[in-house]
């Protein structure tokens, strides 16, 4: 086995129940996103980017979509012999099972496979952000300061800093105190998730924080303040480009509308820095003789015979005469009936809705079942479900996956409502 200077570990098993409906099927970094890609493409698309030809994936909750988008790695040129991409899930050891316990536990358990490289440095990622970043120069960061462990990070505004971790330094960037979610934080300095460290250092640390019964084996909570504590070196490495979590439904639905401003805060549509996915391989799409788009993204394979405006519209999709679509993203393969309206909505893939349907209109009530989750105004569809003809839904409304017209009580869904599956009519 080829030894590699550097290779990358992405942590892609978290569940995202902060997108609801979703995520209910597939993992976060599985979820569609910019009427082509899954947002994991953006973090394997920064490896290729940045010479990273070995990436091991870490994954856990419903992995199967996830698994089959990335396969054997082709789309990001990662189909090779020698190192390429390796789908890294828990598996039976020494008679038992066991499941990630944290972020650190979960590149423990594949500290075999790192050794196989024999790597100086191990690039740590999240797959659930969207944002494009050279890690070489990352690297180099890290080479200049003989660092132990580097860390990226990012100013946010200062009235959000307290939802971050937050790395406080010395005017070197040299790290002196991380904070979890501090209530006074001391710097607008965030966490992005992203850490490079030198291999034997971080196996030493791993192999310990393991061997404690009461550590929670997080890097934010464990390995990191041990490290600290021991005076580690650890250095900050500032990042100016956009960067964002989308772990919400409302930052999700954001995140979409800002690839169709006019100037957009994130160019899709860089030669220099190209991101890679699976092809679906469908025709060029199509606008009939009646159909407008405007200020939109729509992918190919669409059919528009009604209007789309200010919205992000995946491959496949199928507007009918008299619909107008507008805030909203419509997943792949989706229907949308005759004369429907449907404004700041999220519609899963394989949905079906009616003809003379509306969406995402009325009164801003949150959602009474999961007010935590859906409160911003956003309609939420998940993939599979049927809306019947003559529907009217309101605004933070979430219908459950694979839901058919028999599961509706009434064709009047007010704000806040909640169809489910199996759901009881009053």
């Amino acid at each position: 086995m080829q030894n590699k200077e550097i290779i990358a570990l992405l942590l892609a098993g978290g569940q995202g129940s902060r997108l609801g409906v979703l995520t209910k099927n597939i993992a976060k970094p599985a979820v569609l996103y910019g009427a082509k890609y899954r947002i994991i493409d953006f973090t394997l698309s920064n490896c290729v980017n940045s010479d990273i030809d070995t990436v091991g994936v870490l994954t856990q909750y419903q992995p199967h979509e996830l698994n089959a988008h990335i396969g054997i790695g082709k789309p990001w040129d990662m189909d090779r012999i020698n190192g390429g991409v390796t789908i890294l899930s828990p598996y039976l050891k020494a008679e038992r099972g066991e499941w990630y316990k944290g972020t650190a536990n979960a590149v423990f358990q594949n500290i075999h496979y790192v050794d196989k490289y024999s790597p100086k440095y191990v690039v740590i990622l999240s797959g659930d952000h969207i944002y494009k970043m050279d890690y070489s120069k990352m690297l180099d960061f890290h080479k200049e300061n003989n660092a132990d462990a580097t860390i990226s990070v990012i100013n946010v505004p200062w009235e959000e800093a307290s939802r971050y971790g937050i790395m406080n330094t010395h005017e070197d960037r040299r790290i002196y105190e991380f904070e979890e979610k501090p209530q006074n934080p001391k710097s607008n300095l965030a966490s992005m998730g992203i850490y490079i460290f030198t291999w034997e250092v971080l196996k030493e640390y791993l192999i310990r924080d393991n061997e404690n019964p009461n550590s929670s084996h997080d890097f934010g909570k464990n390995i990191i303040p041990m490290m600290l504590s021991e005076n580690r070196s650890m250095w900050a490495y500032r990042f100016s480009g956009y960067w964002r979590d989308v772990g919400t439904i409302q930052a999700y639905w954001e995140s979409n509308m800002d690839l169709i401003s006019r100037v957009p805060d994130f160019n899709l549509f860089d030669p220099a820095w190209k991101i890679y996915t699976f092809n679906h391989v469908k025709p060029a799409h199509y606008i009939g003789p009646n159909g407008s788009v405007k200020k939109s993204i729509v992918a190919e394979g669409c059919m528009i015979y009604g209007k789309v405006k200010n919205s992000v519209i995946f491959p496949g999709v199928y507007i009918d005469e008299g619909a107008e679509i507008e805030d909203s993203i419509v997943m792949i393969d989706s229907v949308i009936g005759k004369n429907t309206f449907i404004k700041q909505s999220i519609i899963g893939e394989n949905v079906r809705v009616g003809n003379n349907v509306v969406v995402g209109v009325g009164e801003n009530i949150v959602n009474k079942l999961k007010p935590e989750l859906y409160h911003s105004g956003i309609s939420v569809v998940g993939e599979k479900a049927e809306i019947p003809d003559n529907c009217r839904i309101g605004k933070n409304v979430v219908i459950d996956t694979h839901i058919t017209p028999e599961d509706y009580c009434s064709l009047d869904i007010e704000s806040g409502e909640s169809i489910l599956k199996g759901g009881e009519c009053e």
